[in-house]
């Protein structure tokens, strides 16, 4: 079973920061691509940021572009979102995605984490 956990959301200040954390396990062939959305209360999902696998290329939505950053650990098939400057608007649930192959069905996989709450007071 493959499958991905996030960690490190919470409460936090207006101004502050945190660190999202996800992690793949499984029967993981490779990982092409890693990432964050966000879903706050009443509106859709909606893409945050993400990194290719094979040339490390990050991508943004523009509301975060200059506060948030990803990162990847390849070894740990963990993925980083470092989120500074945070604002009561970022409060959301975060849910990481991950496009991947499956070991041994080489299966090509979009899976979504169980989503990390963070709320942003003012």
């Amino acid at each position: 079973q493959v499958q991905l956990v996030e960690s490190g959301g919470g409460l936090v200040q207006a101004g502050g920061s945190l660190r999202l954390s996800c992690v793949a396990s499984g029967s993981i062939h490779s990982i092409n691509v890693m990432g964050w959305y966000r879903q706050a209360p009443g509106k859709q999902r909606e893409f945050v940021a993400n990194i290719i696998s094979a040339d490390g290329r990050t991508n943004y939505a523009d509301s975060v572009k200059g506060r948030f950053t990803i990162s990847r650990d390849n070894a740990k098939d963990t993925v980083y979102l470092q989120m500074n400057t945070l604002n009561p608007e970022d409060t959301a649930v975060y849910y990481c995605n991950a496009g991947l192959v499956v070991a041994g069905t080489f299966k090509y996989l979009g899976l979504w984490g169980q989503g990390t709450l963070v709320t942003v007071s003012s």
